[in-house]
């Protein structure tokens, strides 16, 4: 059986009391209440312009400067956003033992800021930047200290959080902007998720997939 967000909370309580396994999928609108903006509307239309693409973000410097000049203001935000009701009542389903494991296809890291421990982030988690090149990771606070030494300019400047960290800068001219690259071998430093144009991970798909055939009930939102 599956549950979507569109079910009344009375709806929703008789569904989870019939069933032992749940299976939950998530999805930007667990955590538009914790300030993080989604990017469609309610009819899947694009709000704002679409997310970098993966081939540009490798092979264009120009929109490595533009990525992360937005994120470096936009981080600040994002960093310190905190769980909402609908993350800390996932985190109370897992310990009443009534859900295996949460799959997520949000970047904040909330669910687990809430409690939950069976969480698979099926594209990845932005509080984590790993080089290209050999593979090493290193937290994103450490990457946002460097963006700000290298770019002192750019520590005052402020503008409306869009969904993946960053921020709608526009109008700014960002070929000045400073990028580091990896400290080990000088790759290139990329936000550990999973970009549009990228492919989620086989490991990942796999183990989401055992989840579902293990459930006797899926939920979305």
């Amino acid at each position: 059986m599956v549950y979507s967000c569109t079910m009344s909370s009375t709806a929703l309580r008789e569904f989870i009391g019939r069933h032992s396994r749940l299976f939950v999928l998530t999805g930007a609108g667990c955590s538009t209440d914790s300030g993080i903006p989604d990017y469609r509307d309610a009819e899947g239309e694009w709000k704002r312009a679409q997310p970098v693409q993966y081939r540009a973000f490798m092979e264009e410097s120009a929109t490595r400067k533009r990525y992360w000049a937005r994120s470096l203001v936009g981080w600040r935000r994002f960093g310190r956003a905190r769980p909402n009701p609908a993350h800390r009542a996932l985190a109370a389903l897992e310990r009443q033992g009534r859900m295996r494991l949460l799959v997520t296809q949000n970047v904040d890291g909330l669910h687990q800021a809430a409690g939950s421990s069976e969480v698979l982030d099926l594209h990845g988690r932005l509080d984590t930047v790993r080089c290209v090149g050999c593979d090493h990771s290193l937290p994103r606070e450490e990457v946002q200290q460097e963006l700000l030494r290298r770019n002192p300019d750019w520590m005052d400047l402020d503008a409306r959080t869009a969904p993946d960290g960053d921020a709608d800068l526009e109008g700014i001219d960002f070929s000045s902007f400073d990028v580091p690259s990896c400290d080990r071998c000088g790759g290139t430093l990329k936000p550990d998720v999973v970009f549009y144009g990228e492919s989620v991970p086989r490991d990942r798909v796999v183990l989401a997939m055992e989840a579902v055939k293990d459930a006797d009930a899926w939920g979305r939102r």
